[in-house]
C-alpha cells in the first residue's frame, strides 16, 4: 500500500465487541511488535475481550482466523512474508490473502489482513510500528477490523428495528 489516501482512523468506539488476533512465529521480533501495537489499539478502542493465538507461519493464519471469527466480532491476522528468490512468496501471499478474505465472507466477520508482504526486512521494519517506523500496521489492522465490526453492529441493529412487528 502506498500509504497516501489512507483514512484517518485513530480509534473507534468498540466497547462491547470482542477481538481475536492470530500472529505468526516467523519474524518473531517484528510480529511481536505488531501484536503489542494491535493489543494497544484494542485497548484504546475499548475492547474488553481479546484472544491471542500463535501459529507457525502465514499459511496457517486463515484456519485459525476462521476459528476466532466464529467466536469474536472481529479478527486480525498478523505476520511478515519477505520476498525470496523463488515463487514461494507469491504462493504464500496469495494463499493468505484469499484465505483471510474467504473467512471474512464465510463467517460474516471482519478479518483484517495485517500480514506484511515486503521485499526485504527494512520494509517490514518500516511498517511494524517500531519507534522509527513510518507505519503501524498492527494498530491500523485492529482499528480497521473494529471499524467494520461497528458498522456491522449498527446495520444489524437497524435491521431489527425496521419492518413489521
Amino acid at each position: 500500500m502506498a500509504g497516501h489516501g489512507a483514512p484517518e482512523l485513530n480509534t473507534v468506539d468498540a466497547a462491547g465487541l470482542s477481538l481475536g488476533i492470530v500472529a505468526t512465529r516467523w519474524h518473531a521480533e517484528l510480529v511481536e511488535q505488531m501484536l503489542e501495537r494491535a493489543q494497544a489499539a484494542a485497548k484504546a478502542c475499548g475492547v474488553d475481550e481479546v484472544t491471542v493465538a500463535h501459529v507457525a507461519g502465514s499459511v496457517e493464519l486463515p484456519v485459525v482466523a476462521q476459528a476466532l471469527a466464529r467466536r469474536h466480532d472481529a479478527v486480525v491476522a498478523l505476520g511478515v512474508v519477505i520476498r525470496g528468490e523463488t515463487a514461494h512468496f507469491e504462493y504464500v501471499s496469495q494463499s493468505v490473502t484469499e484465505g483471510l478474505t474467504r473467512v471474512a465472507l464465510d463467517e460474516s466477520t471482519p478479518v483484517a489482513h495485517g500480514v506484511l508482504t515486503v521485499d526485504n526486512v527494512a520494509q517490514a521494519r518500516d511498517r511494524a510500528g517500531l519507534p522509527e517506523s513510518s507505519e503501524d500496521k498492527g494498530w491500523g489492522a485492529v482499528v480497521a477490523a473494529l471499524d467494520a465490526a461497528v458498522a456491522l453492529r449498527d446495520i444489524n441493529r437497524k435491521n431489527r428495528t425496521v419492518g413489521f412487528a
